[in-house]
């Protein structure tokens, strides 16, 4: 069988090398710049809401979000409805870094699709889709502390 997942880890690992160092200019490390786009993308976005979007637990999510607060990135500000809701937005200077991390995405996806028709992207756009919702099954059954049977 072929070691897709393999594939998948090492495309996952090179891009998000190359973002470490190239957000590393604007204080953004250990892939808090997802956390940063999805929040742009997101006005008023939960955390947990924030934390099943990027597949991670909620512990991880908070520590990226707090460390994005403490650098002046993002904000919470209570619900005006209920005050036990912290929803989540890009401040001024979130907003600002906001478009490098759009660039560099689009470069980063143009150059991995660089040689594929439009056919095939859209092709591996649906098998990727595909594959990634039978993950998220298994994903949500083990995030709910149940074991998977190999």
């Amino acid at each position: 069988m072929k070691e897709v997942l393999r594939e998948i880890g090492m495309i996952a690992r090179a891009l998000d090398s190359i973002s470490n160092i190239e957000f590393k200019e604007y204080d953004l490390t250990k892939g808090q710049y997802l956390y940063l786009v999805r929040i742009c993308e997101n006005p008023g976005i939960i955390q947990e809401k924030l934390a099943e979007m990027i597949k991670v637990d909620r512990t991880t999510a908070s520590r990226a979000i707090k460390k994005l607060e403490m650098n002046g990135f993002v904000e919470k500000r209570e619900d005006p409805q209920n005050k036990k809701i912290k929803k989540l937005y890009a401040t001024e200077k979130g907003n600002n870094v906001y478009p490098f991390l759009i660039r560099e995405h689009d470069h980063s996806n143009a150059v991995a699709l660089q040689g594929l028709s439009e056919v095939e992207v859209e092709t591996l756009f649906n098998l990727l889709e595909r594959v990634r919702k039978n993950v998220e099954k298994d994903w949500e059954y083990v995030k709910k502390g149940n074991k998977r049977n190999y």
